[in-house]
Parts: structure tokens; sequence; C-alpha cells
């Protein structure tokens, strides 16, 4: 099976499936089919499928006139009927993997995804995880629901492994293309096989481990990484206001040491796909072994405090004025989880929204990135262009999102006092009315 699947590889005469067209899937999709390979993407929400048949990007990180011609020339289609999943000779899973209400992790999308290949699974298939779960989720999970709804054997029958997406919406030099890949298969034929086929379409390296476990817990330690490194800055961030310390200034002294130390921004929280979440997936996971992980846990709730802590300063800063946060008019100017993209999933600044209607604010917001949002089950329309006027008619502007393509000079000019919260406004001159993080 190895030797057939390698020659397959080579001469790219292979299908291809993505299941989930989001934000990992569809770029994954889309650079199959532009090394050659025939692609097949499935997706249960039939607008995706629809947009990808049309040949319409909705994703900011593929090119559109690459879609097009892809689908153009037959080389990309979509469908949400799984039934084609007898025709692709690799599948890569790339679902979402939110929390529930807990705060513990939901597979569910992993589990009927499995459940649905499964279904048609044929011989001589090669099936890898890309979503990021816990540590033993494609071995404990995966393949008995691949084993048992097939009646093939996982390393006889077809090839199983785990290879954690790595996606970073926005970043202008590292795409799904040229970003090194991590593969564990169960068994070294697995692993050989799954990292040739992605060394056969990305410019990235493709690195082995010894086993799917390895796989998923290096990605949860790149993003637990972040998440603790943030949670400490953003606890210097509130000691330094306490010290009456800019904890940028201390930042900016800090890295011009060329060993020993990288540098972390505080801001208002943590969004995103990752880093936010991956954490929870490790402590939760670590209780079945009898493990508390202090320092990750302190670092979350660190982190999820910070909405809260920020809106705490806007209502002194309010004070000042001799203003309370009830009643006061306050323009949130930012809410996707980071700069120049259009993706708010677990952006803080939802959060940051809702606890300043809580005080009794009046709020709106400002994106030019995001005309609006759903939160909590709610459409929420912003605003994606502002004038000199809408800005003074608000008591305060808080800035939750660093985008490069705002007027920092012009809303200075006419707020009447600024909380910004990202220090993305440090090279505008007048800073009488701005106070930062």
């Amino acid at each position: 099976m190895k030797k057939k699947l390698l020659k397959k590889i080579k001469e790219k005469n292979l299908t291809v499936g993505v299941v989930g067209l989001g934000y990992v899937g569809l770029p994954l999709a889309v650079e199959k089919a532009k090394a050659g390979f025939r692609t097949i993407g499935f997706d249960v929400q039939e607008g995706k499928v629809r947009l990808v048949n049309e040949g319409h990007n909705y994703i900011g990180d593929v090119v559109d006139s690459d879609l097009k011609k892809l689908v153009e020339n037959e080389m990309l289609k979509a469908t949400s009927d799984f039934s084609f999943v007898k025709d692709v000779d690799f599948i890569a899973i790339c679902v979402p993997t939110p929390l529930d209400s807990h705060q513990q992790p939901d597979i569910s999308y992993v589990k009927s995804s499995a459940e649905a290949i499964a279904r048609h699974l044929t011989k001589e298939t090669i099936v890898v995880l890309e979503s990021t779960t816990y540590p033993g989720t494609t071995e404990e999970l995966v393949k008995p629901i691949l084993e048992q709804g097939s009646g093939l054997k996982c390393g006889e029958d077809f090839y199983l492994g785990f290879s954690p997406e790595r996606v970073d919406p926005g970043n202008l030099i590292y795409k799904t293309k040229n970003t090194p890949k991590v593969v564990g298969g169960i068994g070294k034929d697995a692993t050989e096989v799954i990292a040739a086929m992605y060394q056969a379409v990305l410019d990235g390296d493709v690195y082995q481990v010894s086993s799917p476990a390895i796989a998923e817990m290096e990605k949860i330690l790149e993003n637990t990484y972040r998440n603790i490194n943030i949670g400490l800055i953003n606890e210097m961030a509130i000691l330094c206001d306490r010290m009456g310390i800019s904890v940028w200034e201390v930042i900016d002294a800090a890295k011009t040491k060329p060993y020993g130390f990288q540098p972390f921004y505080p801001g208002p929280g943590l969004g995103g796909h990752c880093i936010p979440l991956d954490p929870y997936y490790l402590s939760w996971k670590a209780r079945e072994y009898g493990f508390h992980t202090s320092m990750i846990e302190s670092s979350m709730m660190i982190n999820d405090k910070m909405p809260e802590y920020c809106v705490e300063r806007a209502a002194r800063i309010l004070n000042r004025f001799e203003k309370s946060l009830k009643g006061s008019r306050v323009l949130v100017a930012g809410v996707a989880y980071k700069q120049d993209i259009d993706d708010y999933r677990e952006s803080p600044a939802l959060e940051v929204i809702e606890l300043l209607k809580a005080s009794g604010a009046e709020v709106e917001y400002y994106d030019p990135w995001v005309g609006q949002y759903r939160y909590h089950g709610e459409t929420v329309k912003g605003m994606t262009e502002i004038t000199p006027k809408q800005v003074e008619e608000y008591d305060l502007l808080m800035i939750t999102t660093a985008h490069s393509n705002v007027d920092y000079e012009m809303l200075q000019k006419h707020a009447k006092v600024i909380f910004d919260t990202k220090n993305v406004m440090k090279q505008v001159v007048n800073r009488e009315n701005i106070e930062v993080l």
C-alpha cells in the first residue's frame, strides 16, 4: 500500500478531499488543487459549497483569481454529499474544535466528520486530522470510528495521522503554502506517506514525529506558549499601571537585548481560533492524569479578565471628566481579533462591548474590516467609515484592534478622550487626550 500511494503522489494521480471549508480548509484545498491534485471540498454549510462552486472566495488568505481558475479548470469543487469520500485517496479533516458552555473541548465536529467519512471509506485511503485538539484524539477517537464504521483496519487497509493546521490569518509572509508542517502518523509507513503528500504540495519543510499524540501536543505547546507569555505581559501591564510606569516603554527597552527575550504585548484579551482555546484542551486532558496545569491556568485567568479590566480602566478615565460609565456614549474601534483582517472569532472586543453595555454605557463600534458580527445569537451592525463629526459625539473612544487603515490623527484630533488598549497611536504626536493600556 505504501509504495502504491507514494507512486500516486509522485505522479499526482491522487484525488484529495478536504472536510471543512473555513479558514484552514479552503486555503488547504486551494493549495492541493494548485499543486495538481484534483480536490473535493466537503462542508455541511450549503452556502460555502455554493460559493466555492461559483468561484467566489470568502477567505482572506485565498487569492480570488486562484479559486476562480481552479473551479473553472475543474481542479476544485465542493459538495455536502459525503458519499464522494469513496472517490478520494487522501482526506484532511479541518473542522472547528471550539469549547462548550463549560469551557471543555467540543469535538463533536471531529466526531461527526469521522463518522461521515467512515461510511464511505475505501481501502488505500489516507486520512489526516488537522483540527487542533487534545493529545490522543486521533488514536482514541478518530481511529475507532473509522475502523468500526468502515470495517477496515488502520495501518493495513488505510493510513491515519495528525498534522496540525498552522494558519495565521492576515500574515503577509507565512501562508499555508510556505509554513512548515508537522506530521505524526499511526506507524512509520503512514507518517512517511502523509509527509510525502504534504511535501508534494507545500514549500515549507515537513517535520516527521513518532506519533499523532506528539503532533497533537506540539500544536498545543505552540499556542500555550503564546497564551502564557501574553498572560505574563498582561499582568505586567496591570502592575505597571498601578506603579505609574509605561509597560510599552518597558517592553521597548527589554527587547533591545539580543538574546533570551522575545517581546509580547498586552491588550484587551485574546482572540482567534487557537490561542484562547488550546490551553483549555490541555488542562482538561491533564486532569485525566491527575495533573494540575497551574501555570497555564493562571495565564488563562489573567487573559480572560482583561476585557473586564479594560472596562474598569475606561470607567476610571471617564470619572476624571466627572462622567460615569452609565449613560456615557462609547465608541469601540475594532472588533476583529487582530489587525487588518475580518475575523472576529473569540475577539475580546466583543466581550468589552457587552461589559460596557452591562455597565449602562451606550456603545457603538467602528471597524473598517467588519461591518457586522454575531455574538450570543445576536447580529450587531457597526460603522466601516467614520467622520470627524461622528467622533466628536462620543464621550470616550476605546481602541481594541490595531488596524493600519485607520486615520488615527483624525481620531485624536476630534475625540474627547481615547483609551488605546493596543498602543496603536504611539506615533501620534499630540497625546493630551490619549491614555494607553
